[in-house]
């Protein structure tokens, strides 16, 4: 069907930056209208989700030039549901980041580059054209490349050198490939090149654009042996820039990945093997890099590489319930690696460090606030029944149907390793007794904070973590929407006879 109110998540956050561009002057007031403005890319991100839900495929053809001659946006399951991640994720961090970033780091264009950063992920989601794809990278590069180095200390400078360096080499990878796809096809639309690949004759050059999309792709969502510049980056910024770091800038790669790989190199025998060998070597060395450190944000971010080995075993194995679980695990993901830095930025609030040698006492003495950062930390370990338990048991049933016992054994021993990380952070931060050092941190403490400075800070945090229980208990709902996406990427005739098709009908 073609609708072009499928736009509209991507324009609604382009006016939403330039309304808080025009407050530059005004801190309180562009905060005040950043979370409301989020609040309705929130309810705009619902209205997408349930308008494809219930009335599947929509698609818009730029300037009604007919695909696959023009710029297509393409709103499926799968793609809906990124953008409803992203506009949750972006809420909760407009939040979060009103309470937690100082006026200094507020004064330099936070908020107006926080929504250009989700418009370039809404961008990225709903696109049906694979070189504008690499625009929507460009955008986010960008607006993360300024977002990463707001206060200007030399480690966010440092940190921000390397992301932007591997993230402009993925880009040239990207664009490269591209090329590739162009000179066998003729085509950029996605749709269009999912019909067009299939035919070519000469598998051994369509392998050579898949490997080159595979390491765009790889860095992006920083596999093995591409991950180094985030465990380098992410811990560097203030919590709320981390937070939407964490939860969708890796994600956005591996949604690139689960896309053209389902869609334009279906099928791909050579792909899957390396895929697969990648996510074993990407789950060990991300569990290992976390129980190596000691400071929070390090620790979550070698978690963030360890848990897209998991994923990227979804995609290597390539089976219908394999990708259901790619895909619930990308739901739960999002949701809670945003929360964890979050949890880790309240942390540093209240102790002024986040070494967890220094850490401890937490529990004796907020221990409501110690509960309610348990959800977040064990939703990630996977104990039953929170949301990240259901995820492995389809990648270990989709493991045991394609009889990919190597990856199996990895995914225990990541799940197995990630207890163990996460058992340790608690140990340390909660349940021994508090370390009598000086404060490190700068700035408003939270014991110091008005009773709605201290709510502003923790709503967020209540938010994410709801949403990770209902994942958890109410896991069938989102079985049944993995299993709808899944479908629908390894069966993709409707989405290419949707876009390609001529017909204009009204929804």
């Amino acid at each position: 069907m073609n609708n072009s109110w499928i736009v509209l998540p991507i324009l609604f956050q382009l006016v939403s930056a330039v309304v808080l561009l025009l407050t530059w002057g005004n801190i309180k007031i562009q905060k005040i209208v950043s979370i409301l403005l989020s609040a309705i890319g929130l309810g705009i991100g619902i209205w997408l989700f349930l308008l494809i839900y219930n009335h599947g495929i929509q698609v818009t053809q730029s300037g009604n030039w007919p695909a696959p001659f023009g710029i297509t946006f393409v709103a499926d399951t799968f793609g809906s549901t990124m953008v409803l991640l992203a506009s949750i994720a972006g809420f909760s961090v407009s939040i979060f980041a009103a309470g937690s970033m100082s006026r200094a780091r507020l004064r330099f264009g936070f908020f107006p580059l926080l929504h250009f950063l989700i418009m370039g992920l809404q961008g990225a989601f709903l696109t049906g054209d694979i070189f504008n794809l690499y625009v929507w990278f460009e955008v986010i590069i960008i607006s993360s490349f300024v977002l990463i180095t707001i206060g200007g200390k030399k480690a966010q400078l440092e940190g921000a050198i390397k992301y932007v360096a591997l993230n402009l080499l993925a880009s040239i990878f990207f664009l490269i490939g591209i090329a590739f796809l162009y000179g066998l096809t003729g085509s950029l639309n996605m749709a269009d090149l999912a019909t067009k690949v299939q035919e070519i004759d000469n598998k051994g050059l369509i392998n050579v654009t898949a490997s080159l999309f595979l390491v765009a792709f790889g860095i992006k969502s920083a596999v093995f042996p591409l991950y180094f510049w985030l465990p380098a980056s992410y811990h560097t910024p203030p919590a709320a820039v981390g937070a939407i770091f964490g939860g969708l800038l890796t994600k956005v790669g591996v949604y690139a990945m689960v896309r053209t790989f389902t869609l334009i190199f279906a099928g791909d025998v050579f792909l899957s093997l390396i895929l697969s060998v990648m996510a074993a070597l990407t789950i060990l060395s991300g569990a290992l890099g976390a129980m190596y450190h000691r400071h929070l944000g390090k620790i979550f971010g070698y978690l963030i590489i360890c848990h897209i080995g998991f994923m990227m075993a979804g995609v290597g194995m390539m089976t219908e319930l394999a990708i259901v679980g790619t895909v619930f695990y990308l739901v739960h993901d999002i949701i809670v690696k945003t929360n964890l830095f979050m949890v880790s930025g309240l942390i540093l609030k209240i102790n002024g460090t986040q070494d967890i040698k220094e850490l401890g006492g937490m529990y004796k003495s907020k221990p409501l606030l110690s509960l309610l950062m348990a959800i977040p930390l064990f939703s990630l370990v996977g104990i039953p029944p929170l949301s990240g338990f259901w995820a492995k048991l389809f990648f270990i049933k989709g493991g045991l149907e394609s009889k990919e016992y190597f990856l199996i054994a990895f995914i225990i021993l990541g799940s197995f390793l990630t207890l163990w990380v996460i058992a340790k952070v608690w140990s340390e931060v909660f349940w021994k007794d508090a370390v009598n050092l000086p404060k490190k941190s700068k700035g408003i403490f939270f014991h110091e904070l008005s009773s709605t400075g201290k709510w502003v800070l923790v709503l967020p945090v209540i938010f994410l973590s709801i949403i990770s229980l209902y994942i958890g208990f109410g896991a069938e709902h989102i079985v049944s929407l993995s299993q709808r996406i899944a479908s629908e990427l390894m069966n993709p005739a409707s989405y290419i006879e949707t876009v390609l098709s001529q017909k204009t009908i009204e929804p």
